[in-house]
């Protein structure tokens, strides 16, 4: 009988006004991969703080279990003593150290009380190779791709000689290929090495991929606990226990939009990188999106896809930018991003936490910052009429919230993204590009957000949505631009598209024949 190395026993842990646990209860088993899932806010993520010492002992109730144990964690230091690390999604790596000092920060090799870099170096490569990452422990973080960051993360708990491993959305940002090689590292961790893994993630097709087990939180409470070997493991069993009934439609009908005249065209738009001049991230891309139209673009990560939404919006990356925009069939020039928005145009980014809120503010001041002249009066801010219109915001887009005046910080990732999506439509745009606008959502929000983009487009609204996601750009997209190496290589119909041909023609190009679509 497998041995229970961790139980969590009535967990219950407060926020200011909130319930984040309530009583929650799970046991993990040694050499399992067991999954945590439920929509955001449900708890997740708080309950794996107060398991490494986040959270620390006496600012919940209920008591931790490790071999038997009961442990009072104080800081993180004290779970990673006892074997246990965590991998947050938003990844700990300073982007300007090398892989080995980043492996080694906080816990450097020393001899004599100076850093032995040699040292350092030389087990840093010993615990990439466990990974199967394949570069020089001296290579900057900054230039190896998320895949390949990810792989740190897990190197360095591997320094911490990890027993417990605990991964937040470990593949939110990665690729497929990217995601297998991690999915399947955890297996190989369990059969290989006897590590038991604790993974939470939205992506349910993983979840039937490597876990043992999968717990289910809901509303802060520890709902059930399904076993491989005895329960149904399939995406609608674990949605139903998710959101408490049954999700026969992934994606929400909408009323197609036929007609409509070209709202936004690029034509042979070209970019440069920032830092390598002589490397093009856009490469002569034209594309064109309608009024009432929702278009998707696909890719592999480091396709170009990014690149391409932020530099026509108002230039705000890259540099030796050529091309013409046009805004209903006329030029326009959009040199900056006041000039982008003045002309209609609004940006979610992928990374709402770096880019896209300020998290220490309020929700309030989130929603107005992408028009302050909206709530301004001779340049004053009309604070009566911010909180206005941020409630209309909040309420148009149910964000579940207290009330405006909570920072952003204390929000579930589907609120924070529901407060981005509502920052850029309080800006009244009539071209909106979504950039991974679903990230890190989990399948309850995601459905409300799709709903969203809904109603954007039956507005007349034009969408440019790009996603990794082929299922949301399939279930979303009236047409889908596909992008591979900077250059754009294909164009589907919502007819003729498929996950097989998008996949097809990447590949083809990737080892360069001709494309056609």
């Amino acid at each position: 009988m497998a041995l229970t190395i961790l139980r969590m026993e009535n967990i219950t842990k407060l926020f200011p006004g909130v319930k984040a646990l309530d009583s929650v209860n799970i046991d993990v088993t040694e050499g399992e991969i067991h999954a945590i899932v439920g929509e955001n806010g449900a708890g997740k993520s708080t309950l794996m703080n107060v398991l490494s010492g986040i959270y620390p002992f006496g600012s919940y109730t209920g008591d931790v279990f490790y071999h038997d144990e009961l442990c009072s964690f104080k800081t993180i230091k004290d779970s990673e003593r006892r074997g246990i690390a965590i991998i947050h999604q938003e990844l700990a790596l300073v982007p300007h150290l090398s892989i080995a000092e980043n492996m080694y920060l906080g816990n450097e090799r020393d001899t004599a009380g100076v850093i032995n870099w040699d040292l350092t170096n030389q087990q840093a490569a010993k615990y990439m190779k466990v990974v199967g990452l394949k570069e020089n422990p001296r290579t900057l973080i900054k230039d190896i791709g998320m895949g390949k960051q990810q792989l740190v993360e897990i190197a360095k708990a591997l320094t911490k000689d990890v027993k417990l491993l605990i991964l937040d959305e470990p593949t939110s940002s990665l690729n497929e290929s990217d995601v297998k090689k991690l999915l399947d590292l955890l297996i190989e961790f369990k059969k290989e090495h006897g590590i038991t893994s604790i993974l939470i993630s939205h992506k349910l097709n993983e979840i039937e991929y490597c876990a043992d087990r999968i717990t289910i939180i809901r509303d802060g409470k520890s709902i059930e606990t399904l076993d491989k070997n005895v329960d149904e493991i399939s995406e609608p069993r674990i949605i139903k226990g998710m959101v408490g009934r049954e999700m026969t439609n992934r994606f929400p009908e909408r009323q197609r939009v036929t007609g409509g005249g070209v709202a936004f065209e690029v034509k042979n738009w070209t970019v440069y990188h920032p830092l390598y001049g002589d490397k093009k991230v856009v490469d002569d891309v034209s594309l064109t999106i309608r009024h009432g139209e929702v278009v998707g673009v696909a890719g592999l990560i480091g396709a170009g896809r990014t690149e391409l939404a932020m530099s026509v919006f108002g230039k705000s990356y890259g540099q030796k930018i050529t091309g013409t925009i046009l805004i209903d069939g006329e030029p326009v020039r959009l040199s900056n991003i006041s000039q982008a928005i003045q002309h209609g145009l609004a940006y979610v980014t992928e990374d709402r936490k770096g880019n896209g809120l300020v998290t220490s503010n309020s929700i309030k001041h989130n929603v107005t910052l992408s028009r302050m002249e909206f709530v301004s009066k001779r340049g004053i801010i009309d604070q009566d009429l911010e909180g206005i219109r941020a409630r209309e915001q909040k309420e148009q887009l149910d964000i579940k919230a207290l009330s405006v005046e909570q920072h952003v910080e204390n929000l579930s990732g589907g609120n924070q993204q529901k407060v981005l999506l509502g920052k850029w439509i309080f800006a009244k745009p009539d071209i909106l590009l979504l950039d991974e606008p679903t990230r890190g959502v989990d399948v309850g929000a995601k459905y409300e957000i799709y709903q969203i983009i809904n109603q954007l487009s039956a507005e007349g609204k034009a969408v440019l949505m790009i996603s990794s996601e082929l299922p949301e750009l399939l279930g979303m997209c009236d047409r889908i631009y596909v992008m591979n190496e900077s250059k754009l290589i294909a164009e589907f119909s919502r007819e003729e598209v498929s996950q097989e041909a998008i996949m097809g023609c990447i590949l083809q190009a990737s080892k360069g024949g001709e494309i056609s679509a």
